[in-house]
């Protein structure tokens, strides 16, 4: 008998593949660059810049993982590190999928939205993308006109402050401990910026996991006390 192979499992084994080919593609690059250059790189040089760099992108590597899998689900998290942008585009994007379904991060109801969602979001993304690219000649005056700067530098504020207010009122209690921390650390802390909102979200994040878990076990999540059940006389 033919077996059948379940939805994860070939999630799984097409979610390798294409990650494992786009791993590929970015090494091939550099690779064709030496080929046709017939220039090899400055060794010494490539081994100091791995040295300044690898040791925070591994670190953010292996928190992403750890940070996003559980939100986005299998499907959405092989999707999401091949197309990239995820705590601005994708994480955003599945998470107000599944809200608007009625459907809970971890589920196979929730994978299937999150992978469906973020595909969508990536689609759209290119054809904006695309016709970017194609109009940008043509509306570059109006983009450039002082009339729109505010907008624009409030698009990224306007789009986590609409979903910071949904997911922070269902759980006000869990969301104080990482805003009381985002804010005393970039506050004190003047080199944080925007340029590392890709290293403070997983922080962020598994510092939530960790006060939640403490609160949990202290009881101080339980908003709704139980009732006993009524007894027949």
């Amino acid at each position: 008998m033919k077996k059948t192979t379940s939805y994860l499992e070939q999630v799984h084994k097409d979610g390798k593949i294409w990650n494992y080919s786009m791993a590929a593609i970015f090494f091939l690059f550099p690779v064709l660059l030496c080929i046709i250059f017939r220039v090899l790189p400055n060794w010494g040089g490539l081994l100091q810049g791995l040295i300044a760099t690898l040791p925070m992108y591994w670190a953010i590597g292996v928190i992403e993982v750890i940070t996003y899998v559980p939100m986005l689900g299998a499907g959405g998290s092989y999707l999401s590190f091949v197309t990239g942008n995820i705590s601005n585009l994708k994480l955003p994007c599945a998470l107000s999928a599944m809200e608007k379904c009625d459907v809970k991060a971890g589920t196979e109801e929730g994978d299937i939205i999150s992978t469906i969602s973020i595909a969508v979001s990536s689609i759209t993304t290119t054809v904006i993308v695309f016709l970017g690219v194609l109009l940008m000649i043509p509306l570059t005056p109006v983009l450039k006109n002082p009339v729109l700067d505010p907008a624009f530098a409030q698009m990224l504020p306007a789009l986590f402050g609409a979903l910071g207010v949904v997911f922070i009122s269902k759980s006000w209690k869990i969301a104080v401990a990482p805003i009381a921390l985002m804010l005393i650390l970039f506050i004190s802390i003047p080199a944080l910026n925007e340029g590392t909102v890709g290293i403070m979200v997983p922080v962020s994040a598994v510092f939530t996991l960790i006060v939640s878990r403490i609160m949990y076990k202290k009881g101080l999540l339980d908003e709704k006390k139980s009732t006993p059940a009524p007894t027949e006389e």
